[in-house]
């Protein structure tokens, strides 16, 4: 009889601990998060992201480092469309690589301190620790966070973040309000408190580097297809132009505006042919835009990117960001006027 009172005493015990350990997990992992993000020097990442936000889904592989306090290399290859590009920040300042074309934007800016990143590690561990609202779930295998979100893109609404017992990033899934995905990233390798050379964040030596891994932009002759926004703030199209450039250049200007509301923007398109000549372009009020197909430019009054070998600049004197991002974002189909 006692053999038997002690065995279900120590049942009763042993579930009243796990019980305990259920109750407090969300709180252990929470303190286990910030103790490795005060502790860790630094990270190298690989991941797969794929984004639902266009007509097809485009799926780009990352390479991501950081390095204590604020040094940033994030590496965006898309094999596809041959489309490869790198956010970098140093002592130097924040840059926007695309070495298949040699050019590059500087900025002063407080990337990517101003708003949520997918593919940082601390940001997404930032979102978390942020929001009091936060959903948790801790399953077999992983602890599961729900959270509000800062994306620059405010259709990206809400995210899922998992991690293994280890407390690595696995997965995280962006959705809009209705749950729809529109972003996922898929970790397969993350290393903590990696070690790096002295031209690891050297933006020349990137550019370099990148240059040998990807084919450079041919710049041939072909006529671009121009690209028309399919969203437009509601203003219309008023005028189409094309702009002789010399030697055989040439760039598409479009404008549109609605008088009655007195709002306009220009989008004008170029094919990008000088390949042979380095583009270093310093923004002295800017900062690095997620446009989803690619990485552009963004100051106050324009964004500016390139895709497809073809250089694109939007621009209004009487348009919020938010609205000029969106127009951005939508020129990445086939061509509607």
């Amino acid at each position: 009889m006692k053999k038997t009172l002690s065995i279900i005493l120590t049942a009763f015990m042993a579930l009243m601990v796990l019980s305990a350990c259920g109750e407090q997990s969300q709180s252990d992992v929470l303190d286990s998060l910030e103790e490795r993000m005060e502790k860790m020097t630094g990270y190298k990442a690989e991941a797969k992201m794929t984004l639902n936000t266009g007509e097809k889904p485009l799926t780009y592989d990352l390479e991501i480092w950081h390095k204590k306090p604020d040094f940033y290399r994030v590496s965006l290859k898309n094999a596809e469309k041959d489309q490869s590009q790198m956010i970098l920040r140093n002592k130097d300042g924040v840059f926007v690589l695309t070495p298949a074309l040699n050019k590059s934007f500087r900025f002063q800016s407080d990337w990517p301190e101003n708003n949520s990143q997918v593919y940082l590690f601390q940001s997404l561990i930032a979102d978390i620790l942020n929001d009091t609202d936060r959903g948790f779930k801790s399953k077999e295998k992983s602890y599961v966070f729900h959270t509000k979100t800062n994306y620059q893109n405010k259709n990206l609404y809400q995210q899922e973040i998992t991690l293994n017992k280890d407390l690595d990033p696995t997965q995280v899934r962006i959705m809009d309000q209705d749950q729809k995905e529109l972003v996922r990233l898929d970790f397969s390798k993350v290393q903590f408190n990696a070690k790096f050379d002295k031209n690891s964040f050297d933006m020349e030596s990137n550019m370099s580097s990148a240059q040998f891994e990807i084919p450079t932009f041919s710049g041939s002759d072909e006529e671009f297809e121009v690209l028309y926004p399919t969203y437009t703030s509601n203003l219309n199209l008023v005028n189409e132009r094309e702009v002789a450039l010399g030697d055989n250049e040439s760039k598409v200007v479009l404008n549109y505006a609605d008088a009655e509301e007195n709002k306009s923007f220009t989008l004008m398109q170029q094919k990008n042919t000088a390949v042979e000549t380095a583009s270093r372009l310093t923004l002295a009020n800017g900062e690095p835009v997620d446009l989803g197909f690619t990485v552009g430019a963004m100051t106050e009054q324009s964004v500016t990117w390139n895709y497809n070998g073809v250089d694109y600049f939007l621009a209004s004197n009487n348009l919020d960001q938010e609205e000029l991002m969106a127009i951005a974002r939508s020129v990445n189909g086939e061509a509607i006027k």
